[in-house]
């Protein structure tokens, strides 16, 4: 199979453009014009449980299908290019319990042009999906951040950023499951476990998941 580059109506009838390609001989990868379409897809995709598939990767543009020898490609290319919208609303909600206690918070409250107070408001009652995992295991890139909060990330990022801090970069919100460098704007700290190997499920936020933070 070469590359494939179609614009296909999904199943709301929203046309998209997808280019599928060969990703060695046991994976294709998928590139997305947005978001929103790599989790409608990934979703999409791991709800058909189709014969063969061993792992669905969503990234920020893409969505990696792992599978095994002799599939059928062509039923992995029609879901992956045929898909319903994403529905937030049908995932899991975990809820976080965090401290609004920060190194940055000030300095969001100053650059956002909103008061400390109002910056945990805001952060704390937004509802989140996670949109794809990366950097270490457990690191959700949490989407539905309000457009008030988007900051880039910090000109000089930090060696360390402790386990378990709530932060902010961008459109994304996430919670460092490990101690790391980092360059996210951190408003507050977590006691709650992101990734526990002992679990069968070892990430607590999964793909699709919806997430909430709850101020203590």
């Amino acid at each position: 199979m070469s590359a494939i580059d179609i614009s296909r109506p999904t199943s709301a009838g929203v046309r998209v453009r997808v280019l599928v390609l060969e990703y060695g001989p046991r994976a294709l990868l998928t590139e997305y014009g947005s978001l929103d379409d790599v989790m409608a897809a990934a979703a999409h995709v791991r709800s058909l449980h189709l014969p063969g598939v061993i792992d669905v990767v969503p990234a920020a543009r893409t969505v990696l299908v792992h599978h095994a020898a002799g599939v059928d490609r062509d039923a992995m290319v029609d879901a992956l290019t045929r898909f319903p919208a994403f529905e937030r609303a049908a995932a899991p909600l975990v809820e976080i319990a965090v401290r609004y206690d920060g190194e940055d918070l000030g300095a969001v409250a100053t650059a956002c042009d909103l008061t400390v107070d109002e910056v945990v408001a805001v952060h704390s009652a937004a509802e989140y999906t996670a949109a794809f995992c990366g950097f270490v295991p457990g690191f959700a890139y949490l989407v539905g951040l309000d457009p008030r909060l988007h900051l880039p990330r910090r000109a000089t990022p930090r060696p360390r950023v402790p386990s378990g801090a709530v932060a902010i970069a961008s459109e994304y919100a996430a919670v460092y499951p490990q101690a790391t460098p980092g360059g996210w704007h951190l408003l507050g700290t977590t006691d709650v476990a992101l990734w526990d190997e002992s679990q069968q499920s070892p990430a607590l936020v999964e793909p699709g998941a919806r997430v909430r933070f709850v101020p203590t």
